[in-house]
């Protein structure tokens, strides 16, 4: 990689890494750790065809949901046991319902499979159409439809709490409302 296209990359890092370590954290149910993991994993990956690439965040998106679908498809995962987490940081006396919500979320996430999460993530979050998300995941319309179905189902049985917030599943268009808090890595 040449001088130009390493300050090309640098940049990319410095302006879109916190937006894609969102999608990131999400997609690993709110494992930070897993996240940070899935996000430079990403990067190197991109880093070797940097002067290839035409579309960056699209190519770099697009590596980060088929490392989260090889995840699931492993027979052997390695975990790592957390032993404690960090506290969050101190809310604004007036946005502790948010915080609130957005605890409630990411433990509702995480309960979901990781199938379950990337199509909710692709979907709501990302806003992709089910043909992209299926494109994406290398799965039929259909698949990614039943999936969405039953992993909103699962949400509000998980987060009643949330249920002014997930959508009924009966829109054709995904609702902009499912993530109602900024979810911060």
């Amino acid at each position: 990689m040449d001088a130009q296209a390493q300050e090309s990359f640098r940049q990319f890092v410095a302006g879109r890494s916190s937006a894609l370590l969102k999608t990131a954290v999400l997609l690993s149910g709110g494992d930070q750790h897993a996240a940070e993991d899935l996000l430079q994993n990403a990067l190197v990956k991109a880093a070797g065809r940097w002067q290839r690439i035409d579309e960056p965040e699209a190519y770099v998106r697009r590596i980060l949901y088929r490392q989260q679908v090889s995840r699931w498809r492993l027979k052997w995962r390695r975990r790592e046991v957390t032993v404690a987490e960090l506290p969050e940081a101190a809310a604004a006396p007036d946005a502790s319902g948010t915080a609130e919500l957005r605890l409630v979320l990411r433990t509702a996430l995480s309960r979901l499979t990781a199938r379950q999460r990337t199509v909710l993530v692709l979907r709501y979050f990302e806003d992709l159409p089910e043909a992209d998300v299926a494109r994406l995941l290398g799965c039929s319309v259909g698949t990614v439809r039943s999936t969405t179905h039953r992993s909103l189902a699962r949400l509000r049985a998980l987060a009643p709490e949330l249920a002014s917030f997930v959508p009924d599943g009966n829109d054709q268009r995904p609702s902009r409302d499912f993530s109602p808090v900024e979810v911060r890595p």
